[in-house]
């Protein structure tokens, strides 16, 4: 039900006119961070604001939303979100990826790929990339300017040379549109090649640091990597959900207490979930 004492989306209209012209302007440079006036909201900063708001901005009567959290519907994060915005605007949510019209994500793309007309909003705890590197705010500008990235090449080289691999499990970096390196949110690396030259437009909005990026559809884009040393995104060979059998999907490791053993399971429940309804 909705709550009458909110405006529609809980933001108030110049808030999120704001929001979307910073969003436009993301969309309009593939992997450049827009600053915004990042908004107060019943959530503390750092807990999803910057997605949230980026969802509270975009969405109509007539959408359907669906959020998850590390690929799950049913985590605290993502029924909490769905609750809130539902109370203040009361639209239909959902499940099934293919349905959504705006899904809001921590840390997954979903299994099931998404298609024209979708919208894949992220939220971001950092958004800029070369922080490993750099913890200066006016260096990494001057260095996204210069499009210079030797350190974060050096950083990849070194792991390499140390650990015979590049260790870099999620937010691996990748370059946008041939022009921005950019951080594509906590997700593993696994779901890089996902952003490649998408049919969907992703979203990435971090409150805390009040950035807005964007990769519009069908953008390049690339995963770093060197010539001789291709990027490899993690494998799953000899391991397979023990719900519903997929083996070329991303897996959690969960731990039995029951049993003390370990088994694989599917990180999206929604397509785990369509997978079994086949059999």
């Amino acid at each position: 039900m909705v709550n009458k004492n909110y405006n529609f989306a809980f933001l108030d209209e110049g808030s999120k006119r704001e929001i979307r012209r910073a969003a436009l302007k993301a969309v309009a440079i593939p992997g450049y961070q827009v600053p915004f006036g990042s908004r107060e909201l019943p959530i503390g900063r750092g807990w999803g604001t910057g997605g949230i708001q980026l969802t509270l901005s975009l969405i109509g009567p007539d959408d359907v939303l669906k959020v998850i959290d590390q690929g799950s519907d049913e985590s605290v994060n993502a029924e909490n979100i769905k609750k809130f915005v539902g109370i203040c605007t009361g639209v239909k949510t959902t499940t099934d990826t293919r349905e959504a019209t705006l899904i809001q994500t921590r840390h997954r793309i979903p299994e099931i790929p998404m298609t024209n007309g979708q919208i894949l909003v992220f939220q971001v705890p950092i958004p800029e990339p070369l922080r490993i590197v750099e913890a200066r705010e006016e260096a990494t500008k001057k260095m996204h300017a210069e499009k210079d990235y030797a350190p974060m090449w050096l950083q990849l080289y070194e792991s390499l040379v140390k650990y015979k691999k590049v260790t870099v499990s999620s937010e691996y970096p990748c370059m946008a549109g041939g022009r921005y390196m950019m951080n594509p949110s906590p997700i593993p690396k696994f779901d890089n090649p996902k952003l490649h030259r998408a049919e969907c437009l992703y979203l990435f909005g971090a409150g805390r640091e009040k950035k807005i990026y964007a990769i519009p559809p069908h953008t390049e884009v690339v995963s770093l990597a060197f010539d001789d040393v291709p990027f490899e995104r993690e494998s799953f060979k000899g391991k397979k959900c023990r719900l519903c059998g997929s083996e070329n999907t991303y897996l959690d490791e969960v731990f039995d207490r029951e049993t003390g053993g370990r088994f694989y399971q599917c990180s999206d429940t929604s397509y785990c979930r369509e997978v079994r309804s086949w059999s």
